[in-house]
């Protein structure tokens, strides 16, 4: 492998996105290129620096996009009620369309409750400040002449709180748990890990690490523990990462904060480390850190 295609494959290998056989090349030509493992060490700096760099957009914008998103939504999946009501009228006859009327004037006035209305208007009472999404079910005349509608009706909140609101902080957990989306894991990690020091957030960053299946949401979750390294929970967690973690990047993370704080049992470690580690460049990470402890490569 030449020097342009180790720094080409550089920023997937570091996200472990590699196939098997490309991260084995990659790795043997590193394992003997200083220039390359220097670039790969600032091409992981840089990731850090755009972790650390955030756009907030303006609260409005946030509520006008969903507000559009879920409008739009609506209109895709909900059947326009008229068409049911056209068929209804026709299927009726004669005889029977001055029912059919009585249900229109009905459903007029029903849709009068439903729809928002514009500020300014009379009735200002009634507006509605939040989306809602409403799917009609089924329509059905009974025998007063009205009309029975059975509505579903999903109305969208948007809640605004300081992490130290243990309501707040509540929903953060239960969004960091997600497992159906990782995008929403991700983000909720980027919150949560500047509130480590909350004993429930702590613990939800030290799950994410050993469990989590997404490589972004650990990496959080590891910045997240950066201060705790010293922790005997946070660094059995770490060592678990570390011998466990399928993620050659997170398992070097985790050795930088293993290193952070010395130990009696950190030297043995590292040394099974190296004695099973298949990944030539976290081996390398470890023998550099058991020369600097002036520790054997081996175990004897």
């Amino acid at each position: 492998m030449t020097c342009d295609s180790a720094i080409e494959l550089s920023d997937l290998y570091l996200y472990g996105e590699l196939a098997s056989h490309q991260e084995e090349e990659l790795e043997q030509h590193l394992h003997g290129c200083d220039t390359c493992q220097k670039a790969l060490e600032g091409r992981r700096a840089l990731h850090r620096g755009f972790d650390t760099l955030r756009l907030d957009p303006p609260p409005e914008l946030l509520v006008e996009c969903r507000r559009n998103l879920l409008r739009h939504r609506s209109m895709d999946r909900r059947p326009s009620p008229w068409i049911g009501f056209a068929t209804m009228w026709q299927s009726f006859g004669m005889t029977a369309r001055p029912l059919g009327a009585l249900a229109l004037v009905a459903l007029g006035f029903f849709a009068s409750r439903l729809i928002p209305r514009e500020p300014g208007l009379a009735n200002q009472a009634l507006v509605m400040s939040d989306p809602v999404a409403t799917t009609i079910r089924s329509v059905q005349p009974d025998a007063a002449g009205h009309v029975q509608i059975a509505v579903d009706e999903t109305r969208r909140r948007l809640i605004t709180g300081s992490l130290t609101d243990g309501a707040i902080e509540r929903l953060m957990l239960t969004a960091a748990r997600d497992e159906s989306n990782d995008g929403l894991r991700v983000e909720s990690m980027e919150i949560l890990k500047n509130r480590a020091t909350s004993a429930d957030v702590r613990d939800a960053l030290l799950i994410a690490l050993r469990n989590d299946p997404n490589p972004g949401v650990r990496f959080k979750a590891l910045e997240g523990l950066k201060g705790m390294a010293g922790q005997p929970e946070v660094r059995k967690t770490l060592s678990y990462v570390l011998q466990n973690d399928q993620n050659p990047g997170v398992r070097i993370q985790a050795i930088d904060l293993l290193t952070q704080h010395q130990d009696s049992g950190l030297v043995g470690m590292l040394q099974q480390v190296v004695s099973k580690e298949s990944n030539h460049y976290v081996r390398q990470r470890c023998e550099k850190v058991l020369q600097e402890l002036n520790a054997s490569v081996g175990t004897f």
